[in-house]
């Protein structure tokens, strides 16, 4: 596993904060979606954070697979030590994979939430794991199409394990790239914090990222619904010459109560960034910020400004928007629990 610490520049101790990271803003960049009034944004948001931990393996070079995480999750709850489920020997003949795959398979796991780690290495059922496949869980073997954009939030947007995630979908303004920019770009994220990850190391991780959003075109594995979990979104295409394209709109097979669910999460992520609260939150954060619905989901202004519309009857009043005298916000009426937030979310699945 690579994890990347720096150290913390404030109140000079020079203590080491483990794993941070903070992205400044990039002023420099524009695309279709992201122009517009960025004074506004860049006045109210802080700077936006990259994850705590600056990851760029433990895939072992394999993208995730449809039956993983439920393959994860249930060795885990039937196990009565959780510390030896993917280490002792019997991992290989329980999951019917090689050691490599194994060790993917805890790493999907972790990375989504489905399990997380707990003390003296001891692993634990996650939120998003009991959500999905727990007692009353909505989607036990991964066939909706609102727990593929879910699975892809957890990558791109909460991205605990998925730094290359977090910067493709965030980070990457152009809606053409080439496999050469992306690595390039992470070197002189590392080279700016003088870190240390070799070329190679990035190079892996940005082709398991990409394998992650593709469909295989060589027809071979047949287990495991060997199509990667997250190909169906089609948020990304590849063309000729290796180059890849964004596909930005109103991704229609996403439900408003995913959607919810993320600004929601987005939202009280910005609020801790900041050590403050905020009853409104601008369009432009909610379109344009690192780590919004907007930037992960790819989606157009007038799709975003769309799903706005629907959060008051969605969300009971809890999120109201409005579009008046050239001010566009979300108002927020209350504040929305943990239970809250995944209550909304089961709509998604008609619960």
């Amino acid at each position: 596993m690579y994890i990347l610490d720096i150290k913390e520049k404030m109140g000079g101790s020079g203590d080491v904060l483990a794993n941070v990271e903070v992205v400044p803003l990039d002023k420099s960049s524009s695309s279709p979606l992201e122009t517009g009034d960025h004074r506004q944004l860049e006045s109210r948001m802080a700077i936006h954070a990259t994850p705590s931990k600056l990851q760029f393996s433990g895939h072992e070079t394999f993208p995730l697979r449809q039956l993983w995480l439920r393959k994860a999750y249930f060795a885990v709850a039937d196990s009565d030590d959780s510390t030896a489920v993917f280490s002792d020997e019997a991992a290989v003949g329980h999951f019917g994979v090689g050691k490599n795959m194994v060790s993917a398979i805890r790493h999907w796991a972790l990375a989504t939430d489905v399990l997380v780690e707990g003390a003296a290495g001891a692993l634990e059922l996650g939120e998003i794991g009991n959500f999905l496949f727990g007692a009353n869980g909505l989607d036990n073997y991964l066939e909706r199409p609102a727990t593929c954009w879910l699975i892809h939030w957890q990558l791109a947007g909460r991205a605990q394990r998925s730094t290359t995630w977090y910067w493709l979908f965030n980070r990457m303004t152009h809606q053409t790239f080439d496999r050469e920019t992306v690595v390039a770009d992470l070197s002189e994220l590392v080279a700016d914090r003088r870190l240390r990850a070799s070329a190679t190391t990035l190079k892996r991780d940005v082709e398991v990222c990409l394998r992650c959003y593709l469909t295989r075109r060589d027809g071979r594995e047949a287990d495991d619904a060997a199509e990667p979990l997250l190909a169906e979104l089609g948020l990304i295409t590849e063309g000729p010459s290796g180059i890849f394209q964004f596909r930005r709109g109103a991704q229609p097979s996403l439900p408003d109560a995913v959607f919810a669910f993320a600004l929601a999460e987005f939202w009280d992520r910005w609020e801790q960034m900041t050590g403050s609260s905020q009853n409104t939150l601008s369009f432009e954060a909610i379109a344009h910020d690192y780590g919004s619905p907007g930037r992960v989901f790819k989606l157009d202004e007038s799709s975003v400004a769309d799903r706005l519309l629907n959060l008051e009857a969605l969300t009971h009043g809890t999120f109201r928007w409005s579009d008046s005298a050239g001010l566009r916000q979300v108002s927020r009426t209350r504040l929305l629990s943990r239970k809250g937030a995944f209550d909304l979310l089961r709509k998604a699945y008609g619960r």
